[in-house]
Protein backbone atom coordinates (compact mmCIF):
# COMPACT_ATOMS: atom_id res chain seq x y z
CA UNK A 1 0.00 0.00 0.00
CA UNK A 2 1.21 3.50 -0.79
CA UNK A 3 1.92 5.44 2.42
CA UNK A 4 0.28 8.63 1.15
CA UNK A 5 -2.91 6.75 0.29
CA UNK A 6 -2.88 5.01 3.66
CA UNK A 7 -2.37 8.29 5.47
CA UNK A 8 -5.27 9.88 3.59
CA UNK A 9 -7.53 6.95 4.45
CA UNK A 10 -6.96 7.24 8.21
CA UNK A 11 -6.77 11.04 8.49
CA UNK A 12 -10.45 11.40 9.58
CA UNK A 13 -9.84 9.01 12.50
CA UNK A 14 -6.62 10.48 13.92
CA UNK A 15 -8.26 12.99 16.25
CA UNK A 16 -10.35 10.21 17.77
CA UNK A 17 -7.27 8.08 18.41
CA UNK A 18 -5.62 11.02 20.14
CA UNK A 19 -8.66 11.56 22.36
CA UNK A 20 -9.00 7.86 23.14
CA UNK A 21 -5.29 7.37 23.71
CA UNK A 22 -4.61 4.43 21.38
CA UNK A 23 -4.14 3.38 17.78
CA UNK A 24 -6.59 0.57 16.88
CA UNK A 25 -5.06 -2.89 16.60
CA UNK A 26 -6.36 -3.30 13.06
CA UNK A 27 -4.51 -0.15 11.99
CA UNK A 28 -1.26 -1.48 13.44
CA UNK A 29 -1.88 -4.73 11.59
CA UNK A 30 -2.51 -2.89 8.33
CA UNK A 31 0.75 -0.95 8.72
CA UNK A 32 2.63 -4.20 9.30
CA UNK A 33 1.07 -5.86 6.27
CA UNK A 34 1.89 -2.81 4.15
CA UNK A 35 5.57 -3.14 5.05
CA UNK A 36 5.77 0.15 6.94
CA UNK A 37 7.47 -1.30 10.05
CA UNK A 38 11.27 -1.46 9.93
CA UNK A 39 10.79 -0.61 6.27
CA UNK A 40 14.45 0.16 5.59
CA UNK A 41 15.60 -3.31 6.60
CA UNK A 42 17.04 -5.29 3.71
CA UNK A 43 14.70 -7.70 1.96
CA UNK A 44 16.92 -10.53 3.16
CA UNK A 45 16.10 -9.53 6.75
CA UNK A 46 12.36 -9.34 6.14
CA UNK A 47 12.13 -5.65 5.32
CA UNK A 48 11.16 -3.93 2.10
CA UNK A 49 14.57 -2.36 1.50
CA UNK A 50 13.32 1.23 1.37
CA UNK A 51 15.96 3.84 0.72
CA UNK A 52 16.57 6.44 3.39
CA UNK A 53 14.64 8.96 1.29
CA UNK A 54 11.79 6.46 0.99
CA UNK A 55 11.78 5.91 4.74
CA UNK A 56 11.72 9.67 5.24
CA UNK A 57 8.75 10.20 2.95
CA UNK A 58 6.90 7.38 4.73
CA UNK A 59 7.43 9.15 8.06
CA UNK A 60 6.39 12.51 6.59
CA UNK A 61 3.17 10.98 5.25
CA UNK A 62 2.36 9.38 8.61
CA UNK A 63 3.56 12.32 10.68
CA UNK A 64 1.27 14.64 8.74
CA UNK A 65 -1.71 12.62 9.97
CA UNK A 66 -0.87 11.17 13.38
CA UNK A 67 2.38 11.37 15.35
CA UNK A 68 1.61 8.01 16.95
CA UNK A 69 1.69 6.28 13.56
CA UNK A 70 5.06 7.81 12.83
CA UNK A 71 6.21 6.90 16.36
CA UNK A 72 5.35 3.25 15.73
CA UNK A 73 7.57 3.26 12.64
CA UNK A 74 10.26 5.08 14.63
CA UNK A 75 10.51 2.76 17.62
CA UNK A 76 10.24 -0.39 15.52
CA UNK A 77 12.99 0.94 13.27
CA UNK A 78 15.20 1.99 16.19
CA UNK A 79 15.28 -1.49 17.67
CA UNK A 80 15.60 -3.16 14.26
CA UNK A 81 18.51 -0.86 13.32
CA UNK A 82 20.33 -1.75 16.54
CA UNK A 83 19.82 -5.49 16.01
CA UNK A 84 20.86 -5.25 12.35
CA UNK A 85 24.06 -3.34 13.18
CA UNK A 86 25.13 -5.03 16.42
CA UNK A 87 23.27 -8.32 16.65
CA UNK A 88 24.75 -11.74 16.02
CA UNK A 89 23.64 -13.75 13.00
CA UNK A 90 21.33 -15.69 15.28
CA UNK A 91 19.81 -12.55 16.78
CA UNK A 92 19.24 -11.03 13.35
CA UNK A 93 17.60 -14.21 12.09
CA UNK A 94 15.35 -14.41 15.14
CA UNK A 95 14.26 -10.81 15.61
CA UNK A 96 14.45 -8.90 12.35
CA UNK A 97 11.73 -10.72 10.35
CA UNK A 98 9.37 -10.54 13.34
CA UNK A 99 10.01 -6.83 13.76
CA UNK A 100 9.57 -6.15 10.04
CA UNK A 101 6.34 -8.13 9.81
CA UNK A 102 4.91 -6.70 13.03
CA UNK A 103 4.74 -10.14 14.63
CA UNK A 104 6.37 -8.52 17.64
CA UNK A 105 6.29 -4.83 18.51
CA UNK A 106 9.33 -3.28 20.14
CA UNK A 107 9.94 -0.77 22.89
CA UNK A 108 13.11 1.27 23.39
CA UNK A 109 13.72 1.42 27.14
CA UNK A 110 16.50 3.87 27.97
CA UNK A 111 15.13 6.90 29.86
CA UNK A 112 14.96 6.85 33.66
CA UNK A 113 14.00 9.31 36.37
CA UNK A 114 17.63 10.41 36.68
CA UNK A 115 18.80 9.65 33.16
CA UNK A 116 17.18 11.51 30.28
CA UNK A 117 19.59 13.51 28.14
CA UNK A 118 22.50 11.93 30.04
CA UNK A 119 21.94 8.23 29.44
CA UNK A 120 25.34 7.42 30.96
CA UNK A 121 23.61 7.94 34.31
CA UNK A 122 21.24 4.95 34.03
CA UNK A 123 20.89 2.91 37.21
CA UNK A 124 19.05 -0.08 35.75
CA UNK A 125 21.39 -3.00 36.41
CA UNK A 126 22.17 -6.17 34.51
CA UNK A 127 24.10 -8.91 36.28
CA UNK A 128 25.31 -12.16 34.77
CA UNK A 129 24.28 -15.30 36.60
CA UNK A 130 25.53 -18.50 34.98
CA UNK A 131 24.32 -18.20 31.41
CA UNK A 132 21.56 -15.75 32.27
CA UNK A 133 21.26 -12.01 32.84
CA UNK A 134 19.16 -10.52 35.63
CA UNK A 135 17.72 -7.06 34.93
CA UNK A 136 16.58 -4.68 37.68
CA UNK A 137 15.32 -1.14 37.17
CA UNK A 138 12.54 1.09 35.94
CA UNK A 139 12.29 2.82 32.57
CA UNK A 140 10.09 5.81 31.72
CA UNK A 141 8.19 7.07 28.67
CA UNK A 142 8.55 3.94 26.55
CA UNK A 143 6.77 4.59 23.26
CA UNK A 144 4.22 1.84 22.55
CA UNK A 145 5.40 0.22 25.76
CA UNK A 146 1.81 -0.94 26.38
CA UNK A 147 1.94 -3.10 23.23
CA UNK A 148 5.61 -4.05 23.06
CA UNK A 149 6.52 -7.71 23.01
CA UNK A 150 10.22 -7.00 23.48
CA UNK A 151 12.18 -4.13 25.00
CA UNK A 152 15.67 -3.00 24.09
CA UNK A 153 16.94 -2.07 27.55
CA UNK A 154 19.95 0.08 28.34
CA UNK A 155 21.48 -1.03 31.63
CA UNK A 156 24.69 -0.95 33.63
CA UNK A 157 26.77 -4.09 34.08
CA UNK A 158 29.81 -3.97 36.38
CA UNK A 159 30.30 -0.30 35.61
CA UNK A 160 29.88 -0.68 31.84
CA UNK A 161 26.83 0.15 29.70
CA UNK A 162 25.02 -2.87 28.31
CA UNK A 163 22.09 -3.37 25.94
CA UNK A 164 19.82 -6.37 26.35
CA UNK A 165 16.60 -7.56 24.75
CA UNK A 166 13.94 -8.36 27.35
CA UNK A 167 10.70 -10.05 26.32
CA UNK A 168 7.62 -8.44 27.84
CA UNK A 169 6.17 -11.73 29.06
CA UNK A 170 9.07 -12.63 31.33
CA UNK A 171 8.26 -12.77 35.06
CA UNK A 172 9.07 -9.53 36.84
CA UNK A 173 8.28 -7.27 33.88
CA UNK A 174 5.68 -4.68 34.94
CA UNK A 175 4.07 -2.35 32.40
CA UNK A 176 2.43 0.81 33.76
CA UNK A 177 0.31 2.63 31.12
CA UNK A 178 0.86 6.39 30.82
CA UNK A 179 -2.12 8.56 29.91
CA UNK A 180 -2.86 12.25 29.57
CA UNK A 181 0.62 13.36 28.48
CA UNK A 182 1.04 16.58 26.50
CA UNK A 183 1.46 15.02 23.06
CA UNK A 184 1.60 11.73 21.19
CA UNK A 185 -1.40 10.63 23.21
CA UNK A 186 -2.20 7.68 20.96
CA UNK A 187 1.34 6.25 21.17
CA UNK A 188 0.41 4.08 24.18
CA UNK A 189 3.37 5.11 26.30
CA UNK A 190 4.30 3.17 29.39
CA UNK A 191 6.69 3.13 32.30
CA UNK A 192 8.24 -0.32 32.50
CA UNK A 193 9.69 -1.98 35.59
CA UNK A 194 12.12 -4.90 35.54
CA UNK A 195 12.02 -6.60 38.92
CA UNK A 196 14.86 -9.10 38.73
CA UNK A 197 13.86 -10.27 35.24
CA UNK A 198 15.95 -13.18 33.95
CA UNK A 199 16.84 -13.46 30.26
CA UNK A 200 19.33 -15.77 28.51
CA UNK A 201 22.77 -14.38 27.74
CA UNK A 202 22.03 -14.68 24.03
CA UNK A 203 19.71 -11.69 24.53
CA UNK A 204 22.74 -9.44 25.08
CA UNK A 205 23.16 -7.11 22.11
CA UNK A 206 26.91 -6.53 21.69
CA UNK A 207 29.39 -6.99 24.55
CA UNK A 208 29.21 -4.96 27.80
CA UNK A 209 30.74 -1.53 27.24
CA UNK A 210 29.07 -1.08 23.83
CA UNK A 211 25.54 -0.56 25.14
CA UNK A 212 25.52 3.24 25.01
CA UNK A 213 28.18 4.36 22.54
CA UNK A 214 27.27 1.75 19.92
CA UNK A 215 23.89 0.04 20.36
CA UNK A 216 21.93 2.93 21.86
CA UNK A 217 23.67 5.45 19.61
CA UNK A 218 22.57 3.49 16.53
CA UNK A 219 18.98 3.36 17.76
CA UNK A 220 18.87 7.07 18.62
CA UNK A 221 20.39 8.09 15.30
CA UNK A 222 17.68 6.15 13.47
CA UNK A 223 15.06 7.69 15.74
CA UNK A 224 16.22 11.26 15.10
CA UNK A 225 16.04 10.73 11.37
CA UNK A 226 12.47 9.44 11.39
CA UNK A 227 11.33 12.05 13.93
CA UNK A 228 12.79 14.78 11.70
CA UNK A 229 10.79 13.60 8.70
CA UNK A 230 7.67 13.24 10.83
CA UNK A 231 8.10 16.88 11.83
CA UNK A 232 8.24 17.84 8.16
CA UNK A 233 4.91 16.10 7.70
CA UNK A 234 3.39 17.93 10.68
CA UNK A 235 4.64 21.31 9.48
CA UNK A 236 3.34 20.72 5.95
CA UNK A 237 -0.06 19.64 7.28
CA UNK A 238 -0.34 22.74 9.48
CA UNK A 239 0.67 25.06 6.63
CA UNK A 240 -1.81 23.41 4.27
CA UNK A 241 -4.63 23.73 6.80
CA UNK A 242 -3.81 27.38 7.54
CA UNK A 243 -3.52 28.31 3.85
CA UNK A 244 -6.85 26.69 3.01
CA UNK A 245 -8.51 28.51 5.91
CA UNK A 246 -6.98 31.84 4.89
CA UNK A 247 -8.17 31.38 1.33
CA UNK A 248 -11.74 30.56 2.33
CA UNK A 249 -12.40 32.58 5.49
CA UNK A 250 -13.95 36.03 4.96
CA UNK A 251 -13.64 38.57 7.75
CA UNK A 252 -14.89 42.14 7.48
CA UNK A 253 -15.66 41.56 3.82
CA UNK A 254 -12.06 40.56 3.06
CA UNK A 255 -10.57 37.09 2.81
CA UNK A 256 -7.94 36.43 5.47
CA UNK A 257 -5.45 35.81 2.70
CA UNK A 258 -5.94 39.44 1.66
CA UNK A 259 -4.37 40.70 4.88
CA UNK A 260 -0.65 41.39 4.67
CA UNK A 261 -0.06 40.11 8.20
CA UNK A 262 -1.66 36.77 7.38
CA UNK A 263 0.30 36.39 4.17
CA UNK A 264 3.49 37.18 6.08
CA UNK A 265 2.70 34.45 8.62
CA UNK A 266 2.10 31.96 5.83
CA UNK A 267 5.31 33.05 4.11
CA UNK A 268 7.36 32.38 7.24
CA UNK A 269 5.68 28.99 7.51
CA UNK A 270 6.57 28.16 3.92
CA UNK A 271 10.21 29.12 4.49
CA UNK A 272 10.42 26.90 7.57
CA UNK A 273 8.77 23.96 5.80
CA UNK A 274 11.12 24.14 2.81
CA UNK A 275 14.22 24.51 5.00
CA UNK A 276 13.25 21.50 7.09
CA UNK A 277 12.45 19.35 4.08
CA UNK A 278 15.70 20.22 2.33
CA UNK A 279 17.79 19.40 5.40
CA UNK A 280 15.94 16.11 5.85
CA UNK A 281 16.55 15.26 2.19
CA UNK A 282 20.23 16.07 2.66
CA UNK A 283 20.37 13.83 5.73
CA UNK A 284 18.75 11.02 3.75
CA UNK A 285 21.33 11.37 1.00
CA UNK A 286 24.23 11.37 3.48
CA UNK A 287 22.87 8.27 5.18
CA UNK A 288 22.26 6.46 1.90
CA UNK A 289 25.86 7.07 0.86
CA UNK A 290 27.29 6.19 4.26
CA UNK A 291 28.91 9.61 4.45
CA UNK A 292 30.94 10.32 7.63
CA UNK A 293 28.87 13.48 8.14
CA UNK A 294 25.58 11.56 8.19
CA UNK A 295 25.20 11.63 11.98
CA UNK A 296 25.76 15.39 12.16
CA UNK A 297 23.44 15.87 9.20
CA UNK A 298 20.72 13.93 10.97
CA UNK A 299 21.12 15.94 14.18
CA UNK A 300 20.85 19.18 12.19
CA UNK A 301 17.79 17.96 10.29
CA UNK A 302 16.01 16.87 13.46
CA UNK A 303 16.85 20.13 15.25
CA UNK A 304 15.59 22.35 12.42
CA UNK A 305 12.57 20.20 11.56
CA UNK A 306 11.34 19.96 15.15
CA UNK A 307 11.62 23.72 15.61
CA UNK A 308 9.91 24.27 12.26
CA UNK A 309 7.00 22.03 13.24
CA UNK A 310 6.56 23.96 16.49
CA UNK A 311 6.78 27.36 14.79
CA UNK A 312 4.46 26.49 11.91
CA UNK A 313 1.88 24.93 14.24
CA UNK A 314 1.98 28.08 16.37
CA UNK A 315 1.52 30.42 13.41
CA UNK A 316 -1.16 28.20 11.88
CA UNK A 317 -3.02 28.44 15.16
CA UNK A 318 -2.90 32.23 14.92
CA UNK A 319 -4.35 32.11 11.41
CA UNK A 320 -7.12 29.67 12.30
CA UNK A 321 -8.03 31.27 15.60
CA UNK A 322 -10.77 29.38 17.41
CA UNK A 323 -11.06 26.95 14.49
CA UNK A 324 -7.57 25.69 15.30
CA UNK A 325 -8.68 24.77 18.79
CA UNK A 326 -11.51 22.54 17.61
CA UNK A 327 -11.33 18.90 18.60
CA UNK A 328 -11.11 17.71 14.99
CA UNK A 329 -8.44 20.25 13.94
CA UNK A 330 -4.96 18.80 13.43
CA UNK A 331 -3.29 22.11 14.24
CA UNK A 332 -3.94 22.03 17.99
CA UNK A 333 -2.91 18.37 18.16
CA UNK A 334 0.28 19.00 16.22
CA UNK A 335 1.02 22.07 18.37
CA UNK A 336 1.17 19.72 21.37
CA UNK A 337 3.03 17.01 19.52
CA UNK A 338 5.63 19.44 18.17
CA UNK A 339 6.68 20.39 21.68
CA UNK A 340 7.39 16.75 22.41
CA UNK A 341 9.41 16.46 19.19
CA UNK A 342 11.82 19.10 20.50
CA UNK A 343 12.60 16.84 23.45
CA UNK A 344 12.62 13.21 22.31
CA UNK A 345 15.68 11.56 20.74
CA UNK A 346 17.74 14.59 21.77
CA UNK A 347 16.51 17.87 23.22
CA UNK A 348 17.24 21.16 21.46
CA UNK A 349 19.99 22.06 23.92
CA UNK A 350 21.76 18.72 23.45
CA UNK A 351 21.54 19.09 19.68
CA UNK A 352 23.02 22.59 19.90
CA UNK A 353 26.04 21.21 21.77
CA UNK A 354 26.53 18.56 19.09
CA UNK A 355 26.08 21.06 16.29
CA UNK A 356 28.54 23.41 17.98
CA UNK A 357 31.18 20.69 17.87
CA UNK A 358 30.35 20.12 14.21
CA UNK A 359 30.63 23.86 13.52
CA UNK A 360 34.19 23.90 14.85
CA UNK A 361 35.30 21.49 12.12
CA UNK A 362 32.90 22.66 9.42
CA UNK A 363 34.29 24.17 6.23
CA UNK A 364 32.09 25.72 3.50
Amino acid sequence: MDSAAFAASVRPDAAGWDAYGAVPAEVVKTMAQAGFLAADLPVSAGGTGRTQAGLGELCADLGGVCSALRALVTVQGMVAAAVLRWGTAGQRARWLPELAHGEVLAGFAATEAGAGSDLSAVTTSATREGGQVRVRGRKLWVTFGQLAGVFLVLAECAGRPLAVLVEAGRPGTVVEPVRGQLGMRAAQLAHVGFDGVLVPEENLLAPPGFGLSHVTATALDHGRFTVAWGCVGMAEACLRTAAEHAGNRVQGGVRLAGHQAVRALLGRCLADVHAARQLCARAADLRERGDPEAVAGTVLAKYVAARAAAAVADRAGQVLGAAGCAEDSPVGRFFRDAKVMRIIEGADEVAEQQLGEYALRWRP
